[in-house]
């Protein structure tokens, strides 16, 4: 085999020509590649954008329709706890006589874990104060 023509200064440049040719080339299709991806995702990123700002709007929308709707609306009148004075006392005695929380809560007719915190408070001044 004759391989003198690869000593040859030609032939070296000539290689180095193409592989530079070559990377080039590689260089610039990347840099055509990269562009285009760059404008689909703008446009994409653009039409989330759009999607966005007419979902913020319908939100904006609603949310006067139900500030609106909210003032017209009477403020509910505050909740009264069903445990007065005389309850209290009647459910005390009761508790004291050995009666068990839902009897209690059964007899005055008032809710089950009312008599449980009254019993429960009341064990604990008991305590406090021993």
């Amino acid at each position: 085999m004759r391989l003198e023509w690869i000593l040859h200064p030609a032939a070296c440049y000539a290689a180095i020509a193409v592989g530079m040719a070559a990377c080039l080339y590689q260089f610039l299709s990347m840099k055509r590649d990269l562009s285009a991806c760059e404008t689909r995702w703008a446009r994409k990123f653009a039409a989330l954008e759009a999607e966005c700002a007419a979902k913020m709007e319908t939100l904006d929308e609603r949310w006067k329709e139900l500030s609106h709707i909210s003032n017209l609306l009477a403020a509910p009148a505050p909740l009264r706890s069903g445990l007065n004075i005389s309850k209290r006392s009647q459910a005390m005695q009761m508790a004291r006589r050995g009666e068990t929380p839902e009897a209690i809560s059964a007899v005055l007719s008032i809710p089950l874990n009312e008599v449980e915190l009254l019993i429960k408070v009341q064990q604990l001044t008991r305590g406090a104060s021993a």
